[in-house]
């Protein structure tokens, strides 16, 4: 079963991909895996196994 994580992008204006780069990384080290950047950029959808 999987599970899912919607997280708000709150980068600013500078370092923007640094920082997007470093949210990813955060949740990466929990499991979670990008499963879709909706239009605009303003959030990520992130999925992970449940039972892990």
């Amino acid at each position: 079963m999987k599970e899912y994580k919607l997280v708000e992008l709150k980068l600013g204006f500078r370092n923007r991909i640094q920082k997007f780069e470093d949210v990813l990384n955060q949740h990466a080290r929990e499991g979670w895996v990008l499963k879709e950047i909706p239009q605009g950029w303003n959030s990520i959808i992130l999925e992970r196994n449940k039972n892990r």
